[in-house]
């Protein structure tokens, strides 16, 4: 990091406000970092139920191990077909959207508050995320140290690197009608999408979303769902902080961000989808059907998150021990334990100028019939192991294990 660069970044950062440094978390749960997620949904507008899936989605809230990231853009609603696109192929009409709305720009502003009207930035969401002592965060910045930097740099590539965008297209399948589709999917890379934010009222669920209680045995959802992850870098870090990072209003730097937003980018991870199987509506009223509707989707996308996470090491979901005796972390059959999944423990090292690393201290299995059913409403349709706590692991090898150690699933 040049020596202009700490110069700057002192001088400006020293001025920002110290925050609590305690994350929102369960009170029984140790602290530790997680990844942040953003999550859109494409909604098929000329297909059934598209109001009422919509309405439900918005709704859904993201996973309690990933950092709420989301943006005022949480649905696109179009009409036509999306190109095919395999695993590892990326959608060419969801790229293109994403980049014609700026979306990686908009990921930057919200990690620094920034005020797109005035162009004021602080740093209080990386102190938070980062689980930093704000004080100490801010006194080091303030004295222009070598930890500080270490410490900004720390949350450039354990915070910032680590945010990602899961784009859902949701699709309805009507079983009963020989297992096609009601419609196909959509978006041709030509077709313009309407935005529907995060703040406005929901949709009614309506005469057609009615029709889902009478056809259970035949409803489910199916989902694609395309991962991408935020590029930040050394460089990239660089010229936002000289150039357009604003501790208090300044309309050169505010602009200069504005001109910059085609600049920031994603990068295409992968896509996998849910399989469409029927869901259980066992322990709902068959008149409630916004319940029925949440049951269905919020199962599809919470095993599609699984999916990416068993298949991507990059977005694998990390956990904390919550007991050593026996070996307890809050995960389950939601992010896809089973008896043959392995996971390492991890001791979080901190060097000498508060940067962190992850120590790989051990290995454990799932004990095979103490695997938690977490997923949604598990508990209202009597689901095996829905009663557990937790899910319980045995050693495979490594030293003694203390509450609070990190874990991460590993390819077997």
């Amino acid at each position: 990091m040049g020596l202009l660069r700490i110069l700057y970044l002192a001088m400006v950062l020293c001025m920002t406000h110290p925050v609590s440094s305690k994350a929102q978390k369960d009170a029984s749960e140790p602290l530790y970092r997680r990844s942040s997620l953003c999550q859109i949904m494409i909604c098929h507008s000329d297909q059934e139920y598209s109001s009422a899936i919509k309405s439900v989605y918005l709704k859904l809230p993201v996973s309690e191990h990933y950092n709420d990231h989301n943006l005022s853009v949480k649905v696109v609603e179009t009409v036509g077909k999306l190109s095919k696109s395999g695993r590892n192929t990326e959608n060419d009409s969801i790229t293109a959207f994403l980049e014609r709305n700026k979306i990686a720009s908009r990921l930057v502003g919200k990690w620094f508050n920034r005020d797109s009207s005035t162009g004021t930035c602080n740093m209080d969401l990386i102190k938070s995320r980062g689980l930093y002592n704000a004080d100490e965060f801010d006194r080091q910045m303030a004295l222009l140290s070598i930890r500080g930097m270490a410490m900004l740099e720390d949350a450039g590539a354990d915070l910032i690197n680590n945010t990602f965008v899961v784009v859902n297209d949701v699709r309805y399948i009507d079983k009963n009608k020989t297992g096609n589709l009601i419609s196909a999917i959509v978006q041709s890379a030509g077709v313009a999408a309407s935005i529907a934010q995060n703040n406005s009222g929901y949709t009614q669920l309506g005469e057609g979303a009615g029709r889902i209680a009478s056809s259970l045995d035949g409803f489910a959802v199916k989902i694609n769902s395309f991962l991408y992850q935020l590029v930040w870098s050394d460089s990239i870090a660089d010229i936002f902080y000289a150039q357009q990072y604003a501790s208090c209003e300044d309309e050169v730097k505010r602009q200069t961000f504005e001109e910059a937003r085609s600049q920031y980018k994603l990068k295409y991870i992968g896509k996998v989808e849910s399989d469409g199987s029927r869901t259980s509506f066992m322990g709902i009223n068959k008149n409630d059907r916004e319940s029925m509707l949440r049951k269905a989707l919020q199962r599809a996308i919470d095993e599609n998150i699984a999916k990416l996470q068993h298949s991507f090491e990059v977005f694998r979901v990390k956990s904390s021990l919550v007991s050593v005796s026996p070996i307890v972390a809050y995960i389950g059959k939601k992010e896809g334990v089973t008896p043959t999944t392995i996971y390492e423990v991890l001791e979080v090292i901190e060097d000498e100028n508060g940067k962190q690393e992850y120590k790989r201290v051990g290995i454990i299995k799932p004990v095979e019939n103490m695997i938690w059913d977490n997923r949604y409403m598990a508990n209202d349709e009597q689901a095996e192991n829905s009663e557990l706590k937790g899910t319980t692991f045995r050693k495979v090898n490594g030293k003694d294990f203390m509450v609070g150690m990190i874990i991460r699933e590993i390819s077997n």
